[in-house]
């Protein structure tokens, strides 16, 4: 089972779960882990793409988007939106609507939340099925 980790932002909207996972990815890059970004569209997957680029000054993710061209990644670092084409790797960004049918099969897992009441309501529901699917659980409320 995974380590599942919500990260609770005071913020609210997409643009703050995007860059939060910028950082996330950022951070788990340098420390040696693979990072996949899973996204809910292909409109998401643009803007995460473009954002790994120009979310802070100075910051260099390597990254490689994951679509049905380009299905086997050589980066530490990989976004996509498709769930048949879920690498394999350390850490899994879930910036989804939905849990990953193979989110199990990363060691660790990162849902992050924005204080809009939406987005509250969809983690809730997640953290319930991670539970019920024998995770483990943490929140962290930034």
């Amino acid at each position: 089972m995974s380590k599942v980790d919500f990260y609770v932002l005071p913020g609210s909207g997409e643009i703050s779960r995007q860059q939060f996972a910028c950082r996330l990815a950022e951070k788990a890059y340098r420390l040696d882990n693979s990072v996949h970004i899973h996204v809910a569209d292909h409109e998401s997957l643009q803007i995460l793409d473009d954002l790994l680029w120009t979310f802070r000054d100075g910051s260099f993710v390597p990254h490689e988007v994951i679509d049905a061209v380009h299905s086997k990644a050589g980066t530490p670092v990989t976004i996509g939106c498709v769930e048949s084409l879920l690498p394999g790797c350390d850490l899994l960004i879930n910036l989804s609507h939905s849990i990953p049918k193979s989110a199990s099969s990363f060691p660790r897992v990162a849902e992050v939340v924005t204080s809009d009441e939406e987005s509250k309501a969809e983690s809730r529901k997640r953290f319930v099925d991670y539970r019920d699917q024998g995770h483990s659980l943490d929140t962290h409320k930034l």
